[in-house]
């Protein structure tokens, strides 16, 4: 088969590659699109990857072609979307559910081979099968949508209270949609770009704030009455946004930190009082899992791509474009700012 693959650091070549095969209890899907996630720039662009050669990529779609043996729930035909995970199943994280604290998992597209290719295997249990009204490009966002959903569940969150969103990334606007269906009182998106808080107000905030003007920090109190945000979730990974986490919290608020730093974060006295005086609590997301494996978070997002009430606006999609085509659009991310949005890789059926 053909597939993009990451030789050495920046160097990924679309090749011939060995096309896999279904074992038992596997299924084989030819993929019809892969996405490129954050955690995968520095695999490919800052000697990330665990080894080479490797074929990245874990946000896809795609048909079933070849089912394995004792495979009872999938056939070949079914449009699915794959969770990337392969834990262990047997330690005592996995026994309680708690999937994403597996320490002896498997990750397809990272620690085995992933999507950018013609085809990728996986077990069955790790297809999410949907229907032909969801589309293959919005099967490609099961993961990051399944992504900000466990980010909800870890902060308890319960509707009737307002949430502030601190990034209008992929994730964040994935998380504002669910805060809005699980029927928050007000969903607000803060970022830097007015064009990703166009696209944010496009998919059902009720409130956006451009954190780089000044006085937004006023604007903020007003939309809560002064008494701050229930519920916060920082998605964009950064210093200034965790800080900015805890200056908008209200009172026993809950917050999650959902976006992954890559710089050292730390805090004065006066900052961290913040927590100690507001007595909120924070929590941490990792990945998109619960029991019965995968979880729900896959199952509503499905779900909810199907009711039409989860929605993908053109806007999250930046690009798709040919599988062929993957070093350039890995190359595309050396420029701080180039990439608006999530770049999916296309295998043109």
């Amino acid at each position: 088969m053909k597939a993009a693959v990451l030789c050495a650091n920046e160097d990924v070549r679309y090749m011939e590659y060995e096309e896999p095969s279904a074992g038992p209890g596997e299924i084989k899907i030819k993929v019809r699109f892969s996405g490129i996630c954050g955690s995968d720039i520095p695999r490919a662009l800052h000697g990330g990857a665990r080894f080479y050669p490797i074929v990245l990529g874990h946000e896809f779609s795609g048909d079933v072609v070849e089912v394995g043996g004792g495979v009872t729930n999938v056939r070949i035909g079914d449009r699915v979307a794959g969770a990337p995970l392969l834990p262990c199943m047997r330690c005592d994280d996995c026994l309680r559910g708690d999937f994403s604290l597996c320490a002896h998992y498997g990750f397809i597209g990272s620690r085995g081979q992933g999507s950018n290719a013609e085809y990728v295997v996986l077990p069955e249990r790790n297809a999410v099968v949907f229907g032909e009204s969801v589309s293959y490009e919005q099967g490609a966002l099961f993961e990051p949508s399944a992504v900000a959903l466990h980010g909800l569940f870890q902060n308890r969150f319960a509707g009737g209270e307002c949430a502030a969103i601190l990034g209008g990334g992929t994730i964040g606007l994935f998380v504002m949609q669910w805060a809005k269906i699980f029927g928050s009182k007000k969903t607000v998106v803060f970022d830097i770009s007015e064009e990703r808080l166009a696209l944010a107000e496009r998919l059902g905030a009720d409130a956006t704030i451009n954190a780089a003007e000044e006085g937004f920090a006023e604007k903020a109190g007003a939309l809560t009455g002064g008494r701050g945000f229930a519920y916060v979730f920082e998605t964009a990974g950064q210093v200034s946004t965790m800080r900015m986490a805890f200056a908008l919290a209200a009172g026993k608020a809950h917050l999650c930190f959902v976006g992954t730093p890559h710089e050292t974060l730390s805090f004065d006295p006066a900052v961290w009082e913040l927590m100690n005086r507001k007595e909120f609590r924070l929590t941490g997301s990792w990945m998109s899992y619960s029991a019965p494996f995968p979880g729900r978070e896959w199952d509503l997002t499905a779900h909810f791509f199907a009711a039409g009430r989860l929605k993908s606006d053109p806007g999250i999609l930046y690009r798709k474009m040919p599988m062929e085509q993957a070093r350039e659009a890995f190359l595309m991310f050396k420029t701080p700012g180039a990439v608006k949005g999530k770049i999916l890789l296309e295998n043109k059926i």
